[in-house]
C-alpha cells in the first residue's frame, strides 16, 4: 500500500491558485532536492482535472535534458480524478472519474509505491477531509497575495497535522512538513 504525498505553493496569506507568482523567486536548488525526495518514492502521479490541464501542455514537452523532474512527470503512471474529462492525450494517464473517498482508497491500495500529487487543490481538499493524505508538504512563499482560492477554506473545519519537518531557503521560501496528528 502506498501513501499519498502532497506538494503546495502557498502564499503567505494561504493562497495555493495558479502559483506562477513562485517564478519571483529564484529557485534554490535545496528546495529541488526537497522536492525530488517526495518525488523520488513516487511511481504514480495523482491529479486534479484543473492542475492535470496546467501540467500537460508544459510538462509533456520537456525533456530530462530541459529539467531534471520531466522523466518523472512524463514516464510514470498519471490518475486524473475528474467527472468532466472524457480523454487525456499524456502518455500513461488514466481518467478514474469524479471523486470517491473509496476509489482513492482502493488506488492507493492498489499502486505499488508512493502517489505524488502537486496543486490539485479541490481534490486535496476532499482526501484531507477524507483523512487520505500521509504528507502535506507546503512550501510558503514570502509573499501575500490578498485574493485567490485557498486550499483551506472557510467553511472547513479543524484540521490537527504534526510537524514532520521544516527547511528555510535563501529565497525565503520556507518547507513545512506535515503528516495526520
Amino acid at each position: 500500500m502506498g501513501r499519498i504525498l502532497v506538494h503546495e505553493f502557498f502564499s503567505l496569506d494561504g493562497v495555493n491558485e495558479n502559483p506562477a507568482w513562485t517564478q519571483d523567486y529564484p529557485f534554490d536548488p535545496k528546495m529541488g532536492q526537497t522536492i525530488a525526495g517526495l518525488m523520488g518514492p513516487g511511481t504514480a502521479i495523482l491529479l486534479g482535472r484543473r492542475t492535470y490541464e496546467m501540467f500537460y501542455p508544459v510538462w509533456s514537452k520537456r525533456s530530462a535534458a530541459d529539467d531534471p523532474g520531466a522523466p518523472f512527470f512524463n514516464d510514470s503512471q498519471k490518475y486524473v480524478v475528474s467527472g468532466t474529462l472524457q480523454s487525456a492525450d499524456w502518455d500513461n494517464t488514466t481518467i478514474v472519474g469524479g471523486y470517491s473517498a473509496d476509489a482513492i482508497r482502493s488506488l492507493k491500495e492498489s499502486v505499488d509505491g508512493d502517489l505524488y500529487v502537486s496543486g490539485s487543490t479541490t481534490l486535496v481538499r476532499a482526501m484531507l477531509a477524507d483523512g487520505l493524505v500521509d504528507e502535506l508538504h507546503l512550501f510558503v512563499f514570502p509573499v501575500a497575495l490578498g485574493a485567490g482560492e485557498r486550499l483551506f477554506a472557510e467553511s472547513d473545519g479543524p484540521l490537527k497535522l504534526g510537524l514532520a519537518g521544516s527547511d528555510a531557503y535563501d529565497s525565503g521560501v520556507v518547507h513545512l512538513g506535515y503528516r495526520p496528528a
